[in-house]
């Protein structure tokens, strides 16, 4: 019973403190705009920032339809699966591994300030584009760790894979695709926060007359710098819910992992 409320407890506290402390933050940052008159354009407080949110909400529902349900979700989704697809399929040539992986790394190299504007002139200035910048950005680290989870199972576990004479595609769901669960999670997560980042700084290079990128950039050449904040936080908010929702499913499918155990 004592160990069952000591759980409560601890999972309580990792709620809570998060919670307190960014009111902290949040507090503190409207005393000082508030108490040492900082200006609007160069720092508006959070209740500035709030009317601002309100006020501007039916354009931020339409630039987050515009850049997260399209743009990020299509990129998000369709980069994931092509970059295990290839992943799968490099698995079973592995002369594609020693070609596709220093490419990998040249590419990753590449900002995503270079690539927006090469896409926007191939795909348009539709979300097509930021979603290919988003497939761009996320390919290859799904690649890379997916890479690195089919091979995290060990050698006694394959070996007695073989001994039940089970074949490459009983072991790969049975045994390889298991244990990389924790390698993909990983990507996804990572991903997660890339695709957001890669649809809106793809937006600065061409957008139609909605979208965060687009908001963020026009706002800022009209000293609008609430709104600007009040964009951001809807990116953060939007971008937080899919890590967390990442996590959560990461939990509840990898519980059973030796990696989830030790981190718990």
């Amino acid at each position: 019973m004592a160990l069952l409320v000591r759980g409560d407890t601890g999972r309580f506290a990792r709620w809570i403190i998060p919670v307190i402390f960014g009111a902290g933050i949040l507090f503190g940052w409207e005393i000082i705009c508030r108490g040492y008159g900082v200006p609007r354009v160069l720092l508006p407080a959070p209740s500035q920032v709030w009317d601002a949110f309100f006020r501007e909400l039916p354009t931020l529902i339409g630039d987050f339809r515009q850049t997260f349900l399209k743009a990020v979700i299509a990129g998000f989704v369709l980069g994931n699966v092509l970059g295990l697809a290839t992943a799968l399929i490099v698995d079973r040539v592995p002369f594609l591994q020693r070609g596709l992986l220093p490419l990998g790394n040249m590419v990753s190299a590449v900002p995503v300030i270079g690539i927006a504007p090469i896409m926007v002139m191939w795909f348009g200035f539709g979300w097509e584009s930021k979603t290919a910048v988003i497939v761009f950005m996320i390919f290859f680290p799904m690649l890379v760790n997916a890479l690195a989870g089919l091979n995290a199972a060990d050698t006694m576990q394959r070996d007695l894979m073989r001994s039940y004479a089970a074949g490459y595609w009983a072991t790969l769901f049975k045994l390889r695709l298991p244990a990389a669960l924790p390698f993909l999670f990983n990507a996804l997560k990572i991903n997660s926060t890339l695709a957001l980042i890669g649809a809106i700084v793809a937006e600065f290079f061409g957008s139609p007359i909605s979208g965060m990128g687009f908001r963020i950039s026009v706002e800022v050449a009209r000293m609008n710098v609430d709104v600007v904040w009040a964009t951001i936080a809807v990116a953060a908010l939007a971008g937080s819910l899919s890590y967390g929702l990442i996590a959560f499913l990461e939990r509840r499918l990898t519980s059973w992992h030796a990696s989830f155990r030790t981190r718990s």
